[in-house]
């Protein structure tokens, strides 16, 4: 059977793994922040998307109340304000729906850098289980 011989004392191995682990948290934390970061953005761009709707939204229900009332009161004139009320409620809706769909909790949480922290610990697991081929030694 065959040892691995090092030279270095297990106090320095054991400062590397603690080194290497600060740098490895330290880096994970910065990604994270970033993709935080890129998350505030498309909840920003978001909600940019709703107060666009609801600025459609408001006068188009108004154009569509006058327009009720014009038809009521002569029909042959309500129909251009109908197309226009609808045609800006459509809209409106449209930004609505989809500012809302970018509104999802689950968009927001840093799935990538929580995937990369799993993978991180799935491998120094890994790492502490495997031997690296030194047997035991048998006193």
């Amino acid at each position: 059977m065959a040892y691995i011989e090092t030279n270095r004392p297990i106090s320095a191995i054991f400062a590397d793994l603690v080194s290497q682990s600060t740098a490895l948290v330290r880096k994970e934390g910065q990604l994270a922040r970033a993709e935080m970061s890129e998350k505030i953005g498309e909840i920003g761009m978001a909600l940019g998307l709703v107060v666009g709707a609801a600025m459609l939204l408001i006068p188009a229900l108004v154009i569509l109340l006058l327009a009720a009332v014009a038809g009521l009161a002569a029909v042959g004139l309500a129909v251009g304000s109908l197309i226009v009320g609808g045609v800006a409620l459509v809209i409106g809706l449209a930004l609505l729906a989809i500012g809302v769909r970018r509104l999802k909790a689950g968009r927001f949480i840093p799935t990538k850098a929580i995937a990369r922290l799993q993978r991180d610990a799935a491998v120094a697991a890994q790492q502490v289980r495997n031997d690296h081929g030194i047997p035991e030694c048998a006193a």
